[in-house]
């Protein structure tokens, strides 16, 4: 177990009502809303040297946004905390960045907060709407499992860019600085299921993804490697590399013709196993990246 986990198990043990804990977002069931938060550290999950204030905005959106589309939700209203060492040019430009996401997918930046620090720190809380709300516990044995998304992209790009790249067209970095997002699949598959499901995004990772399914859903997975769509040969970043923001998704057989027009892989099935197995060989050590080392 890493840090981050044993932090989040602490965390469950501490808070006598933790029933809203444990998905990409929270569902509050009275209003049909869905609500997440994500925090952006500078030098931990961006640098200065490859980014821009105005990506820096466009990526910090869309990040937020991939936690509502993984809830099976509408994004509907944003609020961002922006800290460091800011100045006018800053703000104009990260918010520039900001804008054409929220343009793009009709959200309304609510408010916020600015306060001055060392280093640039970002934090947006997200809410959205869902009629039908995904859930991590929601797997059951003889699902079938669909992944949308080339995975491996966005950690090769990371790789290219930290080793001194700055081909801003070259697909793998393309990956990195503006992640694809899966709205249409989201809503389908919110609009159309009629049995629970289970779908997560895959921003901390494929392997890390299906763990935290198997975790909550008390079942296990068996997948076909060559199913996943990828761009990269490393299989280390296929299965454990982040921030591609893939969906991963668990649907019953009576709703598995909900994606037949997206042309999604099926990757595999569900199990009773309670265990990852890729290729008949299971996979225990989970090598995604870890915030707390």
């Amino acid at each position: 177990m890493n840090k981050e986990d044993t932090f989040l198990k602490i965390i469950n043990e501490t808070v006598k009502d933790n029933s809203y804990l444990g998905d990409d977002c929270a569902y509050i069931k009275d209003l049909n809303l869905l609500i997440s938060q994500d925090t952006l550290y500078e030098d931990i999950h961006f640098s200065f040297s490859y980014f821009t204030p105005y990506t820096l905005g466009k990526k910090a959106v869309l990040v937020n946004i991939s936690d509502i589309f993984a809830g099976g939700g509408i994004p509907l209203y944003i609020t961002i905390s922006l800290s460091g060492n800011l100045d006018e040019g800053f703000i104009k430009e990260f918010y520039e960045g900001v804008n054409e996401i929220i343009e793009k997918y009709n959200i309304k930046l609510i408010g916020g907060d600015l306060t001055g620090g060392c280093k640039t720190v970002i934090s947006i809380s997200i809410i959205g709407y869902t009629k039908n709300p995904s859930g991590r516990k929601n797997a059951q044995f003889g699902y079938n499992l669909y992944l949308a998304g080339f995975h491996g992209s966005s950690a090769m790009g990371l790789k290219l860019l930290q080793e001194g790249c700055r081909d801003y067209d070259n697909e793998l970095i393309k990956a990195h600085i503006e992640p694809v997002l899966y709205p249409e699949i989201s809503n389908a598959v919110m609009n159309n299921a009629k049995d629970k499901y289970a779908m997560t995004d895959t921003s901390d990772g494929l392997f890390n993804a299906l763990d935290k399914i198997r975790a909550e859903s008390k079942t296990g997975f068996d997948i076909q490697y060559d199913k996943i769509l990828k761009r990269v040969d490393d299989k280390n970043l296929v299965l454990f590399g982040g921030e591609d923001y893939g969906l991963l998704i668990a649907l019953s057989s009576d709703d598995s013709q909900i994606l037949d027009k997206f042309n999604i892989p099926k990757i595999g099935t569900v199990t009773n196993t309670n265990k990852i197995i890729i290729d008949g060989k299971e996979i225990i050590e989970d090598k995604s990246f870890n915030h707390f080392k």
